[in-house]
């Protein structure tokens, strides 16, 4: 018995070295107990969603042609011996921007946390810092130009830039949040903040547009250089702050981009309009767009002394239905969080 033990304990192990269940075949006992090992990627190996494709095709579409268009527009401005390296620097350029936001997208694509929300604001940021150097140029063309000025052309550039900039923001919107958002309710809610976006953006580009748009009276050459650089600012800051807080749960403060639309857009150009027409009798001062000012300060200056006022109550943080400015989360799918439940619902 022992010697036989001792022959049992010599022996290896039918099993031994191998993987569990690696030895047994589908027909012997037990080899439906052995399951084979699951390999989990990590968080950051895991590939982010797919866009929808419609969008990304609209959003190539409006910024080739958009960049076209400021192409040609420099085309015109430069001598006919000129025009060819003209085309060479701007084609160059462009192919740059392709590539920079190539590596970009592949770069935010490898993030952990909402690659597509990153690649959004570098995409955004990239257009409008491209477009709004040629702008300057153009800018700077039409100023030194000594020929008659074609009211025609200039309205064009500005009717252009007031469809496709915000455009490309309502496309990158749709891509990042609406598609993704089931309660009819909470879309209805993210257009609203979209449209105030879009009404922010056509009051920068109206200002900017009165600089090379016809005029019977320039103002002086820094006055025009800070009004342009301003709103260039502006349109490269704001938008990526309202799609940072789009899809935020419960901010403890108050939204930033209220505050900065509140002061940097309306008070700000609201001064800046009423000094031009005030000092210089500008006549390309737009009514329309102060009254829009006026109407945005009473509106956002009643929602920030609401949320003040309700602070020193004592309430502490809001509800984010009671959030102003802010977007409620609901059960259900949401923007890209995916489903949530509220304390009721549990």
């Amino acid at each position: 018995m022992a010697g036989s033990g001792a022959q049992a304990a010599g022996q290896p192990s039918p099993s031994s070295g191998l993987m569990q269940g690696e030895e047994r075949g589908p027909g012997c006992p037990g080899a439906a107990s052995w399951q084979p090992p699951v390999t989990r990627l990590p968080c950051s190996m895991v590939p982010p969603p797919l866009a929808s494709k419609p969008h990304a095709c609209m959003s190539v579409v409006v910024i080739i042609s958009t960049m076209a268009a400021v192409d040609v527009y420099l085309m015109e401005l430069s001598a006919g011996v000129q025009r060819t390296s003209v085309l060479a620097l701007a084609l160059a350029g462009d192919l740059c921007f392709l590539l920079v936001l190539r590596y970009v997208g592949a770069w935010a694509g490898a993030e952990a946390r909402t690659p597509r929300h990153g690649y959004t604001m570098a995409l955004w940021f990239l257009f409008v810092f491209t477009l709004e150097i040629k702008l300057y140029f153009i800018y700077q063309g039409y100023r030194a130009d000594r020929r008659t000025p074609d009211p025609l052309a200039r309205h064009t550039l500005t009717l252009l830039l007031s469809i496709c900039i915000p455009s490309l923001y309502m496309i990158l919107v749709a891509t990042e949040h609406l598609q993704h958002v089931a309660t009819f309710q909470r879309k209805e809610i993210l257009r609203g903040q979209l449209l105030w976006v879009v009404v922010d953006l056509l009051d920068l580009l109206e200002m900017q547009a009165s600089l090379w748009e016809p005029q019977w009276q320039r103002l002086p050459l820094w006055a025009e250089g800070l009004t342009f650089f301003y709103c260039y600012s502006l349109l490269l800051v704001l938008p990526c702050v309202a799609l940072g807080e789009m899809d935020l749960p419960a901010p403890p403060h108050l939204p930033l981009y209220p505050l900065l639309s509140l002061l940097a857009v309306n008070l700000a150009i609201l001064a800046i309009r009423a000094a031009d027409l005030l000092l210089y009798r500008d006549q390309r001062v737009s009514a329309i767009f102060m009254a829009k000012n006026l109407l945005a300060i009473a509106l956002k200056g009643c929602t920030a002394l609401q949320y003040h006022r309700a602070r020193a109550a004592g309430l502490g943080e809001l509800s984010p239905g009671d959030m102003p400015c802010h977007t409620p989360r609901r059960g259900g799918t949401d923007s890209t969080s995916g489903p949530r439940l509220t304390p009721q619902e549990f």
